[in-house]
C-alpha cells in the first residue's frame, strides 16, 4: 500500500474527518447526540470500522511505527469476527492452552472463513514459537 497519509493527518477525527465512516457507511459528521437520540445511530455505528483502522495503520507506518501499523491491520481484520470468536482465539493463544493442531485450525479458519491472512500468519507464528519453547498444550491437557 502506498502511503498517502502522514503525521499531519493525525488525529483523523480532527484533521481528516472526511475519510471516516461508521461500519454502516455513515460519515463521521452524522454521528451526533441528536442522531443518537433520534435513533438514527445504532450500536453498529459506534464500532470502529476496518477502513478507519487501516488508515490509522497507514499513518503509523508513515512515521516508522511498523509494529503499531501491523497491529492496526490485524485489528482491521478482526472486525469481521464475532466477539465470541475473538475471545476464543485470545484464550487459545495463551501458553499451553492449545495444541499445534488447534492453532493451525484457527489460522486456517481465520484465512478461509474471515479472509484474515495477517491474523492467520500471527497465529501460525505463535504456534511455531510455542513449539520451539515447549509451550504447546501437552497430551491430555
Amino acid at each position: 500500500m502506498t502511503s498517502t497519509l502522514g503525521p499531519a493527518d493525525y488525529p483523523l477525527s480532527v484533521n481528516r474527518p472526511d475519510l471516516l465512516r461508521t461500519p454502516t457507511g455513515k460519515p463521521l459528521s452524522e454521528v451526533t447526540m441528536a442522531a443518537v437520540l433520534a435513533g438514527d445511530i445504532t450500536n453498529e455505528d459506534l464500532r470502529v470500522s476496518p477502513a478507519t483502522l487501516q488508515l490509522q495503520g497507514e499513518i503509523s507506518a508513515s512515521v516508522g511505527r511498523r509494529q503499531l501499523a501491523e497491529n492496526m491491520r490485524r485489528a482491521a481484520e478482526l472486525t469481521a469476527l464475532p466477539d465470541d470468536e475473538v475471545l476464543e482465539i485470545y484464550n487459545a493463544l495463551r501458553p499451553r492452552a492449545s495444541s499445534g493442531q488447534r492453532l493451525a485450525e484457527i489460522a486456517d479458519r481465520l484465512e478461509t472463513v474471515y479472509t484474515a491472512p495477517i491474523c492467520a500468519a500471527l497465529v501460525r507464528e505463535a504456534a511455531q514459537v510455542y513449539e520451539t519453547r515447549d509451550l504447546l498444550a501437552r497430551e491430555g491437557d
